[in-house]
């Protein structure tokens, strides 16, 4: 390849400012430089190319046709230039949003599915707030919550996710078959905003001698699913939350009855959704109800990248 002949980025430059200024004067305060300076890369020019680019009149610089259409291409050069530069220089633009859910729908359902909202949207910073109250969805506390319940949220928008079922839950190793068996072994209770609980699930099934106040509590389900998985009592769960346990074994449900629960829904004002980072996590969230196995769509990121 053979190597360009052109001449000196300085004197380009010098040419570029004063014939699009038509000041010599005017050039040297862009280029911070003096008017001499300037006129002295521009003679440099013209004696390396061989021809006159200006015109020259007291207090007046005019274009001659070469000097024209050496600033035609210069300019779109230095516009190409500067725009290049600027995109190098920026930043990429970062969206923060914060989701508030409970600890359980966040570590049971959200996070497994994280790689997939960064795989699609790397610019979105996203912050998973926990917390079993309600909290304002102002754009400062939260942007967006999953929030268990039907409502009426006013202002918001609510979109349904999952129903609830509430089932017994256990280790197989308990070996349960009967509800009369729970007398023997420890119900499992946890904090939540949800109504199902063993005390309804009691009313229902009407166990002679279960005492649903002898308990074992947790702050939330995912303590309590895990003392379940090791065998430490009875739970009373959300079955969506424990399907892939359920899947594998790993717990069982010995016996009925299930009870329905209200929903979890996907909450937010609905003016945020013209914003492209919130309408980006709430696509993501949707798409979780896909039967898409979070295993192989993970594993094919994975992959992909390797």
């Amino acid at each position: 390849m053979m190597p360009r002949r052109l001449p000196s980025l300085s004197s380009l430059r010098a040419f570029e400012a004063a014939a699009r200024h038509r000041s010599a004067k005017r050039a040297a305060e862009e280029l911070s430089v003096t008017p001499t300076a300037i006129s002295h890369q521009v003679r440099q020019l013209e004696e390396s190319l061989g021809v006159a680019l200006f015109v020259r009149r007291p207090r007046q610089l005019l274009l001659t046709a070469q000097g024209q259409a050496l600033l035609t291409v210069l300019s779109d050069s230095f516009d190409a230039i500067d725009e290049t530069v600027a995109k190098l220089r920026r930043p990429p633009a970062r969206q923060a949003v914060t989701l508030s859910t409970t600890p359980a729908v966040a570590a049971r359902w959200l996070l497994p599915w994280v790689c997939l909202l960064r795989d699609a949207h790397p610019q979105i910073d996203l912050s998973i707030q926990v917390s079993h109250e309600a909290v304002a969805l102002d754009g400062v506390v939260a942007d967006m919550a999953i929030r268990y319940g039907e409502g009426p949220w006013p202002g918001l928008v609510a979109e349904k996710l999952f129903d609830n079922v509430f089932v017994p839950v256990c280790s197989p190793s308990l070996a349960l078959r009967e509800p009369a068996e729970l007398v023997r072994h420890t119900l499992l209770h946890f904090s939540s905003p949800t109504p199902v609980d063993w005390a309804a699930w009691q009313r229902q099934v009407q166990v002679p001698g279960l005492d649903v106040s002898a308990r074992l509590l947790f702050s939330d389900e995912t303590h309590g699913i895990a003392a379940a998985l090791d065998g430490q009592g009875v739970a009373l769960m959300s079955r969506y939350l424990i399907e892939e346990e359920l899947r594998q074994g790993r717990l069982v449900q010995p016996f009925g009855p299930e009870i329905e629960a209200a929903p979890f829904q996907l909450v937010y004002p609905p003016e945020r959704l013209e914003e492209p980072a919130i309408a980006a996590v709430r696509g993501w969230i949707m798409g979780l109800l896909d039967s898409l196995s979070r295993e192989n769509a993970c594993r094919s990121i994975i992959e992909r990248d390797s």
